[in-house]
């Protein structure tokens, strides 16, 4: 058996295997969404509701009269900003009245409701948020300083380096508490839709695709930033 600076070749091998099977899970998962969400928007909802008109049905039917619905430029840029109260979807969402606008539009009515609700996941996740800012921007050059400073200062290389997998690690974190988070407003979304009778029997499997393909794309992105982690250990170990 060959080694590589202490380590395995077929170790090295599986991890890099393991990371470009995440990669390419996570480009997988971005054409699926973006597939899905074309197909469903040529499906009309049988109540020709637009995914603004959605939204605001389900705000309302939860209290949420003071949550404003705002238009944003850009596909799938849909979004709910707790700080000022707004509800914003896209252009292919909040004049659409296909299926895929207002599955979309009442999974980010979801997370308001989440938000008024004090949903714990989210609480956590948006507490961290400032932090992830921090981490995303600086881990990386912490990271590739340690790597590329080691001949000149071997304290300072590891100091950074690993410095900057523990606000790596920060990162990861946001993506593993995003999950519940998003899982549960589709879950809400579709409860929504279907007491409200935005609706129907005939277009529920639509409606959950949509939002399968979508939770997936979360799933896919903490698959990368765990297998990226992996590597980053593999590395600090044949240093």
């Amino acid at each position: 058996m060959h080694f590589y600076y202490g380590m395995p070749y077929e170790m090295t091998d599986i991890r890099f295997i393991l990371l470009i099977g995440s990669v390419l899970l996570a480009t997988i998962a971005q054409i699926r969404v973006n597939t899905t969400f074309n197909r469903f928007s040529q499906v009309r909802n049988h109540r020709r509701l637009t995914g603004a008109e959605a939204a605001r049905k389900v705000l309302d039917a939860n209290g949420l009269e003071n949550v404003a619905i705002e238009h944003i430029r850009g596909k799938l840029t849909d979004h709910y900003d707790p700080r000022a109260g707004v509800l914003r979807l896209s252009d292919a969402v909040y004049q659409a009245d296909s299926v895929a606008a207002v599955s979309v539009a009442c999974h980010e009515a979801g997370h308001a409701m989440q938000h008024a609700q004090g949903y714990l996941p989210l609480k956590f996740r948006n507490n961290i948020v400032p932090i992830v800012n921090f981490s995303s921007k600086f881990a990386w050059i912490l990271i590739i300083a340690g790597i590329f400073l080691g001949s000149v200062d071997p304290f300072f290389s590891e100091w950074a380096f690993n410095i900057g997998i523990i606000m790596f690690v920060a990162v990861i974190v946001f993506h593993l508490v995003t999950l519940p988070v998003e899982f549960n407003a589709s879950s809400r979304a579709m409860s929504q839709m279907e007491t409200s009778g935005i609706i129907d029997s005939e277009e529920e499997s639509g409606a959950k695709k949509v939002l399968s393909a979508a939770a997936m794309t979360y799933v896919a992105a903490l698959a990368v930033a765990v297998m990226q982690l992996v590597r980053l250990l593999a590395i600090k170990n044949r240093r």
